[in-house]
């Protein structure tokens, strides 16, 4: 074991300094002990396999170099173990933009989903086992095509700006929309639902709505649906396009490859804008959702529509029923003025009959009384003068007061009493003031 030997100065000590005079004992020096002590390190370990295997450094470092590259293809093994095409592997260099990054370092299922750690151990797996002195040492062709390959690659994905640009256009993390015909025979929300998630991975916009299920609500699908139609893409198709020439080359011919490469951008754009529209709309048509939402408010529209309609119909029968009411009582209303007519008019009639009857009493009655003659037949002219005074006297009284006075007359048959009877309704009249002195001719 190799000794090291550190030489250090001793303090000065101070002038005049003696042990005899100035050194002074703080304490005693204990006994010796005997301890195991048993050296460890990496440096030590490495020094006693070394010992026990009896190689030499270069030789001990190249196989210790072979033993972590097996450890580490075991560790990856797990996670990272696609098969290689061949095809891939006779790949030229100068092709690297065309080929597919994530298969190059065999990390094709998790493409724009691979963590940066991912990239970096798949491709210290690929270096393993693809590096030029590896494959010469081992008898190989020291072809490095495909090892510039795998550069090329690791160097794209560990930039995020390019992996931006290349999980751009990288088609084959695209997944295919199923058609009308396997939608309607398979689960739409199964079909559909990887198709959007492949499709959020371009959102500016984090996270992305889910296409849900079958118990999503009318607001949850709506929000989906308006979150794809308005969909804000971060995609930019840099990737595709054309190498622009170096500084010394044509300023012209640099301007030009600019402007046609803006151009080519913007028409994928615009037709990714269209795929992706037209996309949205066939999940659209497909959804039983959509038709279920229509027909609950097809139904709720038509029960307000039948709700409305019976207060509608209510309402005019409570019109109906009231006018029918009304014109009831208008025509009870106008039976009893009829009937109040009509007994009106029939008590007119008694009363215009019970005054006719009242005045033939009364000229009954003056008949009865020899027409108020004193002695013998009444003549012509004392008939004539009689009944024009008790006419005169009927004009002057009310059928009340007619009535009055015949019933003071009613079944009376002697003059005396007659005459005694007609001249206290004269006194009555005079003292009322309706007849005059003088108007009578025989009472």
């Amino acid at each position: 074991m190799a000794t090291i030997t550190i030489s250090l100065p001793l303090p000065v000590l101070p002038e005049g300094w003696t042990a005899e005079k100035d050194f002074k004992a703080v304490g005693e020096v204990s006994a010796a002990t005997n301890r195991s002590i048993e050296p460890v390190g990496p440096h030590f370990l490495a020094h006693a396999r070394r010992k026990r295997h009896r190689r030499t450094f270069s030789e001990d470092d190249r196989i210790q170099a072979q033993e972590n590259v097996k450890s580490v293809e075991d560790q990856d093994a797990g996670e990272i173990s696609e098969p290689e095409d061949q095809v891939m592997l006779q790949r030229e260099a100068k092709d690297w933009k065309g080929q597919d990054h994530y298969a190059v370092l065999g990390i094709t299922k998790y493409r724009w989903r691979a963590t940066e750690d991912q990239i970096k151990r798949a491709h210290r797996k690929k270096v393993l086992k693809h590096h030029p002195d590896k494959k010469a040492a081992a008898g190989g062709t020291e072809d490095d095509q495909f090892f510039k390959c795998i550069q090329k690659a690791t160097e794209v994905l560990s930039d995020p700006v390019r992996r931006r640009q290349y999980d751009s256009v990288d088609e084959a993390a695209d997944v295919e929309p199923p058609t009308k015909k396997q939608t309607q025979k398979g689960n739409f929300y199964k079909l559909w639902g990887p198709v959007f998630a492949a499709e959020s991975r371009f959102s500016k916009i984090q996270p992305v709505p889910q296409l849900g299920n079958d118990k999503s609500t009318k607001e949850e699908v709506d929000e989906f649906y308006n979150f794809w139609y308005n969909f804000d893409s971060w995609r930019s198709f840099e990737y595709l396009d054309e190498d622009v020439p170096d500084d010394n080359e044509s300023r012209d011919q640099r301007r030009h490859m600019e402007r046609k490469n803006l151009n080519a951008r913007k028409k994928r754009k615009t037709e990714d804008s269209a795929r992706l529209r037209k996309l949205v709309d066939d999940a659209l048509a497909l959804d039983e959702r959509i038709k279920k939402f229509r027909q609950e408010e097809h139904a709720r529209k038509n029960k307000k529509r039948l709700e409305r309609e019976a207060e509608q119909k209510k309402a005019a029968e409570d019109a109906a029923k009231a006018k029918e009411e009304e014109a009831k009582k208008q025509a009870e209303k106008d039976a009893a003025e009829k009937a109040g007519k009509a007994d009106a008019k029939k008590a007119k009639e008694q009363a215009k009959n019970a005054v006719k009857k009242n005045k033939r009493v009364i000229r009954g009655a003056v008949k009865d009384a020899n027409y108020f003659a004193t002695s013998g037949d009444a003549s012509a002219s004392q008939i004539d003068g009689a009944l024009n005074d008790v006419d005169l006297l009927i004009s002057k009284q009310d059928p009340d007061e007619l009535a009055a006075w015949t019933a003071k007359l009613d079944g009376k048959k002697d003059a005396v009493i007659i005459k005694q009877i007609f001249d206290e309704e004269v006194k009555t009249l005079k003292d009322a003031g309706k007849i005059k002195d003088g108007e009578l001719k025989t009472l």
